[in-house]
């Protein structure tokens, strides 16, 4: 389950940040900013049902999702392809997350 509500906590988080960028850098409608403040917190409440024991590690593990994440907005929504350093980039995040999410832990 974790995975999938990284995801769309992920999804959300990047949503709600590019209606910030519409409106501030791409000179869209105030009213972006609606949808982007619903989605901001679509984002946190998403990421609070991460069953960990704490919220730095949830939230330091989810970070390699929201990297990977955005380079997928960058080539779906913004249309423009990562190239091998972003893929790079995403993979090696993506295995400090799972290190950190599922690395054995001492009592």
């Amino acid at each position: 389950m974790t995975p999938l509500v990284y995801l769309a906590a992920a999804l959300a988080e990047v949503a709600g940040c590019f209606s910030f960028w519409a409106w501030w850098r791409l000179d869209r409608s105030v009213l972006w900013l609606v949808p982007g403040m619903l989605s901001l917190a679509a984002f946190a409440w998403l990421l609070s049902l991460v069953d960990a024991d704490y919220a730095g590690r949830a939230y330091a593990a989810y970070g390699g999702v929201y990297i990977a994440t955005s380079l997928l907005w960058l080539w779906v929504v913004e249309q423009r392809a990562p190239d091998r350093w972003d893929l790079i980039g995403a993979a090696v995040c993506l295995a400090g997350a799972g290190i950190i999410l599922l690395g054995p832990r001492t009592a």
